[in-house]
């Protein structure tokens, strides 16, 4: 047996043309592949309509109000130009804190997308 390649790593989002506006107007990532409720981005990270994913999966969408991102997961970022890029998300998104060091010497910043995801973003190490 063969071991399944793993592609990309797929997110629900409550509105897909307001988190591609946050992934990629605000964080400059790129798209690979359009599909109107699909949005796969050239990072290995796709964007799907979370009422449209919920009836592929389910059969119907599920009838939620909480938003789809649950302070579980981390979507990672690395600038080499933290500050000017910190400056530029804060103004637009919100933050769960500013720039600070880890306990293993980088430094990060950590921001929700608009559905709640937790996006950190670090220095290179």
């Amino acid at each position: 047996m063969t071991k399944p390649t793993f592609i990309n790593t797929l997110v629900f989002v409550a509105d897909i043309k307001r988190s591609v506006a946050f992934y990629c107007d605000l964080l400059g990532q790129t798209i690979a592949q359009d599909h109107g409720d699909f949005v796969q981005l050239e990072n290995g990270l796709a964007l799907h309509s979370g009422k449209a994913l919920e009836t592929t999966i389910f059969g119907a969408p599920a009838a939620r109000t909480e938003p789809y991102g649950r302070a579980n997961m981390v979507i990672y970022f690395e600038s080499g130009a933290l500050q000017a890029l910190f400056e530029k998300v804060s103004a637009r998104a919100a933050l769960i804190h500013p720039i600070e060091r880890q306990a293993w010497g980088q430094s990060v910043f950590r921001c929700h997308d608009p559905d709640g995801h937790i996006i950190e973003i670090g220095e290179p190490m």
